[in-house]
């Protein structure tokens, strides 16, 4: 298959486009040429805009491909000006746990249906990042229905790679005793790994199922079960205040996907508890070095 990915040379994307290519497939990257990436001769790279039209449609305008697996559509904007300048057979859609509004254990796809939102032409940063990515599902359901589409739902993506250092900063304020104010330390909460993130938007590509979609790890961990951990291995206790550091996951309450339509499609997601403790050890790891250095 001919595949389009939008963005995705960093992150979990450089594991979707690797398993693309492992598969077989012919891909292409749209980037905005701003960062290297380690696929060599392996793909071809288009450089454009995605917010701008004439820019997608200089660089791609009336091309058609299988798959678009659109890694960074934030806004309903984002999806106007690919949509009408290529077409596809299918189009994926990076989404979030975020379009939920009310998360709960075992939160289910059909706790939010962009058909029934009320859809406005917005841009990322016009609302909070809940807000944009549903009125990003929204425009693909009521403005392009025509173009079979998947909206990928993930909780958190961890792993040793993620840029954000979101994890980094629990583990590092504990080792280097600075104190963090955290609003939910008790609460569970879903997570999946990055390389696994990246391998499912690669499965998602090579199925026929259209509609929004779970991903996850089996499994939640709370933030204090990962502090208990770090405190564990290096004898550093947590130190909170509310004067503290705003924490990362702050403002998350309880909540886990259910991922039962991806595992009927015949994709098995990891246990979190199997590999979370490996991953904190890399980041504790890291954050002795750093103090060694």
């Amino acid at each position: 298959m001919k595949v389009l990915v939008i963005g995705g040379t960093r992150y979990f994307g450089k594991y979707t486009i690797e398993a693309l290519l492992k598969a077989g497939h012919l891909v292409t990257i749209a980037t905005r040429g701003n960062a290297a990436d380690t696929f060599g001769d392996r793909v071809q790279r288009v450089k454009l805009d995605r917010t701008d039209a004439q820019s997608v449609k200089a660089a791609i305008g009336g091309r058609h491909f299988d798959v678009i697996c659109d890694k960074i559509a934030y806004g309903s904007n984002d999806i106007r000006p690919v949509l009408d300048q290529v077409t596809c057979n299918r189009y994926i859609q990076m989404s979030t746990t975020s379009v939920y509004p009310h998360k709960r254990m075992q939160t289910p796809e059909e706790a939010y249906d962009p058909a029934k939102q009320k859809l406005c032409w917005c841009s990322r940063g016009d609302y909070d990042y809940g807000e944009t990515k549903r009125q990003a599902e929204a425009a693909l359901v009521q403005v392009y229905g025509e173009t079979p589409s998947v909206m990928v739902r993930y909780p958190f993506v961890i792993g040793e790679d993620d840029y954000s250092g979101r994890m980094l900063f629990y583990v590092r304020h504990v080792m280097e005793g600075k104190a963090m104010y955290i609003d939910n330390l008790h609460e569970q909460l879903g997570f999946i790994r990055s390389d696994e993130a990246g391998d499912f938007l690669a499965f998602l590509a090579e199925q026929t199922f259209t509609g929004p979609i779970n991903g996850s790890a089996h499994g939640t961990a709370s933030v204090g079960e990962i502090l208990d951990y770090v405190d564990k291995k290096t004898g550093k206790k947590a130190v909170l205040s509310p004067e503290g550091d705003p924490a990362p996951y702050n403002g998350e309450t309880a909540y886990s996907i259910d991922t039962q339509k991806a595992e009927a499609l015949g994709y098995t997601f990891s246990n979190l508890h199997d590999w979370l403790p490996g991953l904190l050890d890399a980041c504790i790891a890291q954050v002795r070095q750093e103090q060694e250095n």
